[in-house]
């Protein structure tokens, strides 16, 4: 057999752990990880090589109904990953009720394009629980492979590995065998801080908010970075800032802490917070933040 090549999308609904696994199978954190629905915004691509293999993983944003120019762009990512993917890789998990997972399983199918399914989270299930929740899948996409696994303990991953192999079209790499992903330093500095307003601010805050690298210089020793957090209103400005610019700090300091494990290098960080209001309806404003 020659060489393998191809994308492999990963779709599927908030919160089943799309991005838990494709980072654990491409053996980094390229997509941030927080328990609320809708964290992951953009396609971001992850690259695995072998000698004899090169496989372009798709994290994608989780299958939501849109309520704002902001969530249509990011179906926009999931509608493409259905049309240019070798291999889809649909995730679910054991928690997932099956009346949620109706309208795109058939457009999948309806693609042509082969199928594995992915039954993430088995450690909050039993045996006899699988077997059910398996046998459901396996009547909803017949003749496709349903692996069930843990991507936080790491189960099964080699089974799902062989099972995207398998279904490989034959062809040359598409990356050079030494490239992990399509995205830029800018792009994963802002996710870095993105994240951590996630897991540090409630309700529509976290959703309200998005990160602008306005400047990312490389010194020899040191990336200094300027970041801008848009908001959508001047109360959420406050929130976002704290008592005496107490909780900007925290996240501050944490998301600096992050960005030198993931560069190898020392971090300068400055952050300022800026209104913009509505910017989530905002097709010019979008559009400078990297979404359709």
């Amino acid at each position: 057999m020659g060489h393998r090549s191809g994308f492999v999308n990963i779709v599927g609904n908030p919160n089943v752990g799309k991005s838990t696994i494709m980072n654990a199978l491409v053996g980094e954190k390229l997509s941030i990880i927080t328990p609320k629905a809708q964290t992951t915004r953009h396609r971001i691509m992850g690259i695995v090589n072998g000698d004899d293999f090169q496989i372009v993983y798709s994290d994608t944003p989780g299958i939501l109904k849109p309520r704002y120019k902001l969530q249509e762009s990011m179906m926009t990512f999931v509608n493409i990953a259905l049309n240019d993917a070798d291999v889809i890789l649909y995730v679910t998990d054991v928690t997932e009720k099956e009346e949620n997972t109706i309208e795109y399983p058939d457009k999948i199918k309806n693609s042509g394009i082969p199928v594995i399914v992915a039954v993430n989270k088995i450690d909050l299930s039993n045996q006899q629980e699988l077997e059910t929740i398996t046998g459901t899948w396996e009547k909803i996409f017949p003749g496709s492979p349903v692996i069930p696994l843990s991507a936080l303990k790491g189960f099964n991953l080699d089974t799902l590995l062989n099972a995207v192999l398998s279904r490989l079209p034959q062809g040359e790499p598409y990356f050079p065998k030494n490239q992990l992903t399509d995205k830029y330093e800018r792009f994963f500095a802002s996710e870095i801080i993105r994240e951590k307003i996630l897991l540090h601010y409630q309700k529509e805050i976290p959703y309200s908010v998005e990160i602008e690298i306005e400047s990312f210089t490389e010194e020899e020793k040191l990336y200094r970075i300027r970041a801008l957090i848009h908001v959508t209103r001047d109360s959420q400005k406050g929130i976002i800032i704290g008592h005496k610019g107490s909780r900007l700090k925290k996240v501050g300091t944490e998301a600096r802490k992050d960005m030198e494990d993931f560069f190898g290098r020392k971090v300068f960080l400055e952050m300022y917070v800026k209104v913009s209001k509505d910017w989530r309806e905002k097709s010019p404003m979008l559009k400078r933040f990297g979404y359709r």
